[in-house]
């Protein structure tokens, strides 16, 4: 059966409310041999009479009244969505799906869930953690929808916004740095580096500074993940390159102390994420400013 039209759903409507095929035809300015030609194709595509007409009055029959509030609800959705492409009401509900490391957004980003909501009250916010390699390629096969992360990437199916910017610092366990210090680059012999993988993607915010590339260290220990990383250089087994913003309680605490404290260590900075060609780019990038009015800490 083929799709009613929205005019002959219109006709119908008006006759259903009105109950005066004169009046209703006049309602959607028609005239009633045109009006009655509507209503007789609409009955036609159901495959029944809609109404029961006498010469004094007008009726629904069972089938028009079943169909009465269908055809209501769908004229009143496409008015609704003209006035929403119109900018007449507030966006449609939607969901969005964003990524991003746990640390961080246990840190950041979770805080900010109630204001977001607040200031968003369409948007339902969903959360994914995962690995900085696991976001990008979880973004670009659509998996998720956008993702915070400082990690590089030069896909030309991703694009992203600035965010924050996020500094570095070389750390170990006080304890340590007192029995072994590391203030030297010849000192980093007799240490073991903690990074995330074999490509050491923390510690090239030191390789990539001044002298850093001179740095040899003694071993090489891969954890996976920033928060591992942090836990063992608190336990005392290695030194590592991590987030300023994770370790400033404990460098306060005097719990992790800072190595090789002359080296200018490069800087990188937090992205929002999301496909190129994705249609809601107004949406991801207001997104991207509502978070970086919020410091990382």
């Amino acid at each position: 059966m083929s799709v009613p039209s929205l005019d002959n759903l219109r006709c119908f409507v008006a006759a259903a409310r009105l109950l005066r095929f004169r009046d209703a035809a006049r309602s959607v300015a028609l005239t009633p041999a045109a009006f009655g030609q509507r209503i007789k194709q609409l009955e036609e595509q159901v495959g029944e009479k809609l109404f029961a007409r006498t010469t004094r009055k007008v009726r629904l029959t069972e089938a028009g009244l079943a169909l009465r509030p269908y055809a209501e609800r769908c004229l009143g959705t496409l008015d609704e969505g003209v006035r929403a492409a119109r900018g007449e009401v507030g966006p449609p509900p939607q969901d969005l799906v964003l990524g991003t490391r746990h640390e961080l957004g246990m840190s950041w980003i979770v805080p900010q869930l109630g204001a977001l909501a607040t200031e968003r009250p369409y948007l339902n916010l969903h959360l994914y953690f995962g690995a900085a390699a696991d976001l990008h390629r979880k973004v670009r096969e659509l998996a998720i929808d956008c993702a915070v992360t400082s990690a590089r990437s030069d896909d030309p199916k991703l694009d992203s916004v600035r965010l924050h910017r996020e500094d570095y610092v070389l750390v170990g366990g006080a304890d340590l740095l007192a029995t072994s210090p590391l203030d030297k680059l010849e000192h980093a012999a007799q240490h073991t580096l903690l990074d995330i993988g074999p490509d050491l993607p923390l510690f090239r915010y030191v390789r990539d500074a001044k002298d850093g590339a001179r740095l040899r260290f003694g071993k090489h220990t891969y954890l996976g993940t920033t928060a591992a990383i942090q836990r063992r250089v608190l336990d005392g087994a290695g030194v590592a390159v991590l987030p300023a913003y994770l370790v400033a309680k404990s460098l306060a605490s005097g719990e992790l102390v800072r190595a090789l404290p002359k080296v200018a260590l490069r800087y990188d900075h937090f992205r929002l994420v999301f496909r190129a060609d994705d249609a809601r780019r107004a949406l991801l990038e207001s997104l991207g400013a509502s978070l970086a009015r919020v410091s990382v800490t």
